[in-house]
């Protein structure tokens, strides 16, 4: 594992937002939604591609609270341009589980 340094960790910009509206994505290569994440006043709202089928179905996903990397560089993923990085850790078999605040935050929020 590489260490880094503080201010490398700092220039993340880990953020919290709220699924307003999740879709089928149809065109992807592996199944995955299309997630449109409000961050807040500062930030907008974001839209990300998420390999997440195996465990969200898309009625529990709107409302849900998430933490997304907003300073990525946008991503072309089909006919959707990624802004955002939903984050998630793999389950036994490797299938994504989002990483979730467990209580009410602001938008927007850093995580730190």
């Amino acid at each position: 594992m590489e260490t880094i340094q503080w201010s490398d960790f700092e220039k993340i910009e880990l953020r919290v937002g709220r699924i307003i509206k999740a879709e089928v994505f149809p065109k992807a290569r592996k199944p995955a939604y299309i997630l449109h994440v409000d961050f807040g006043l500062e930030f907008g709202i974001k839209k990300s591609s998420a390999q997440i089928t195996e465990h969200y179905q898309i009625e529990s996903l709107v409302g849900k609270l998430v933490v997304g990397v907003l300073n990525f560089p946008k991503k072309q993923i089909g006919p959707v341009q990624s802004e955002c990085l939903i984050t998630g850790f793999p389950d036994e078999n490797g299938k994504v589980v989002l990483c979730v605040p467990d209580k009410e935050v602001p938008l927007g929020s850093k995580l730190f």
